[in-house]
């Protein structure tokens, strides 16, 4: 019996240490490199070969950091992390799946940012945004995805999307309806997404396509080119121009325009 609680003791005491290595396994800033390897603590000196090894050891408003140019692969965000690339190519290539998918219940933000992100005409969506409270899209591409260059559909009550000197081009390559550049559908969420200094350009149904009466898009600066419909809107979505500073072609209007104050 004695036996019995020492060895007890002992395992309890592992799994203590066990979980206390874990957590001391996420730092607060992590790096990748096109030469890295995932086994690697994605140290400086000692960075991981993707996004998805790297993310692991990251721990929640961390910041994964890019050191020189490679393919850092898929990546699923499940709490507040960046993900910053400096002037040097950042890929993210995939073929038939989503490329980035954003899924963060732990509330904070979530920011891409550098990023080159490339469908090859048959990735699902660039960005797909299942859950987050704050994300940020700056100065990245994307294209040639078969659904949608951003799909914003968090389920977080008043989520925000904020996309910055960003290029969308090219996606909706399976030619059906709903394919475009950004889609922000109707999920009853009062979502709301921000579009400033951004080229959305050459996408298949739209640039913008936003439904439901809860969500709303605003854009300065911005241009939307050579989609069918520019801005396609229904459901009594919100679509605001602000300033007369959006070079728009094709169908559709903006809802409501506010003049710079």
């Amino acid at each position: 019996m004695f036996a019995r609680h020492i060895l007890t003791a002992l395992f309890g005491a592992i799994l203590v240490f066990g979980a206390a290595n874990v957590a001391q396994a996420q730092a607060t800033r992590t790096w990748v490199s096109g030469v890295g390897d995932d086994a690697n603590p994605c140290s400086r000196t000692a960075p991981c070969k993707t996004f998805a090894g790297a993310i692991s050891k990251t721990a929640p408003a961390g910041e994964i950091n890019v050191i020189d140019p490679g393919g850092f692969g898929a990546v699923t965000i499940t709490k507040p992390i960046a993900i910053r690339a400096g002037n040097i190519q950042s890929g993210v290539l995939v073929s038939g799946t989503n490329a980035i998918i954003v899924n963060n219940l732990l509330g904070g933000d979530v920011i891409l940012e550098g990023l080159d992100i490339e469908g090859l005409g048959t990735g699902l969506n660039g960005v797909h945004i299942l859950a987050g409270g704050s994300i940020y899209i700056i100065r990245s591409s994307i294209h040639n995805f078969a659904t949608n260059g951003v799909n914003m559909s968090s389920s977080t009550p008043g989520a925000r999307l904020f996309i910055k000197d960003t290029m969308i081009t090219r996606n909706g390559t399976n030619g059906t309806a709903n394919t475009g550049g950004v889609n922000i559908p109707d999920n009853g969420k009062a979502n709301i997404v921000s579009i400033s200094n951004s080229v959305i350009d050459s996408n298949q149904n739209y640039a913008i396509q936003i439904a439901g009466a809860t969500n709303t898009v605003a854009l300065a600066n911005s241009i939307l080119n050579a989609s069918p419909a520019a801005l396609a809107i229904s459901g009594g979505a919100k679509a605001v121009s602000f300033g007369p500073s959006n070079i728009v072609s094709g169908a559709g209007a903006f809802t409501q325009t506010n003049l710079f104050k």
